[in-house]
């Protein structure tokens, strides 16, 4: 495999402002992919898209948020496809933790957000990008999920049920695409040190978890030409 296998190939990256997102459009990047950014804020978008040129790399930025936009998601496939006549790679690492509490306790509003960005938009991205990533050559999905999906935990359940949706569609999807060169998979990056882990465990010291970008080369690894595992197998956990 060369250094830069991802040559000439088009990514989509979710959740790309910070976190796991923006460390894999940066490591995809450096593979070769030109990369469609994603994400909530403009501000951190401009901040992946500066490490990426670093590596040498090339990036478009589309503010968009998954709750409020719904409509947009099911525009990135056909867009992406109009202006670059492709879509290899897509990487959905956008996700909201809402708020833990009791399930007696989860209000409308709150379920309505995290069902919205951990499960809706899934759904919709898969019903934009599906049609393009069969098309490609090597087509590459790779949505991350959380232990917490297949393991309830007290207090969990609202962010667990947006994950546990997700991987059933994933899984399915897998399935779907079984016999076609489109690979799909779920991840499992294990705990890290972002933003969403630091709400969750206010008292955990990060200095003892795994950075984004530590994490960010196993995803890349599941989107290069030559990877042959499903999602339908079970989760790839992280390094």
């Amino acid at each position: 495999m060369t250094d830069r296998p991802l040559a000439g190939s088009v990514a989509l990256v979710t959740g790309a402002s910070r976190g796991i997102g923006a460390a894999v459009a940066v490591e995809l990047a450096r593979l070769g992919a030109h990369c469609v950014l994603t994400a909530r804020t403009q501000g951190g978008l401009e901040e992946t898209d500066d490490a990426v040129r670093a590596t040498g790399g090339a990036a478009t930025l589309l503010p968009l948020d998954l709750a409020k936009q719904a409509e947009k998601i099911d525009m990135l496939g056909p867009s992406i496809v109009e202006r670059f006549r492709r879509l290899d790679i897509l990487v959905h690492a956008a996700g909201v933790l809402a708020k833990l509490t009791p399930v007696a306790h989860i209000q409308p509003r709150d379920w309505q957000e995290a069902v919205a960005v951990n499960l809706s938009a899934c759904w919709r991205l898969i019903r934009s990008c599906d049609p393009p990533l069969r098309a490609a050559p090597a087509g590459r999905a790779v949505v991350l999920t959380d232990a917490v999906a297949a393991e309830p935990r007290a207090y969990w359940g609202l962010y667990g049920a947006g994950k546990a949706g997700q991987e059933h569609l994933v899984r399915a999807w897998a399935a779907e695409t079984a016999r076609t060169p489109l690979r799909v998979s779920l991840f499992d990056p294990g705990p890290v040190a972002t933003q969403l882990r630091t709400v969750a465990m206010p008292g955990e010291d990060p200095a003892g978890l795994r950075r984004p970008a530590e994490v960010a080369p196993a995803v890349a690894a599941l989107c290069v030409p030559e990877e042959a595992r499903r999602g339908a197998a079970g989760r790839v956990t992280g390094p």
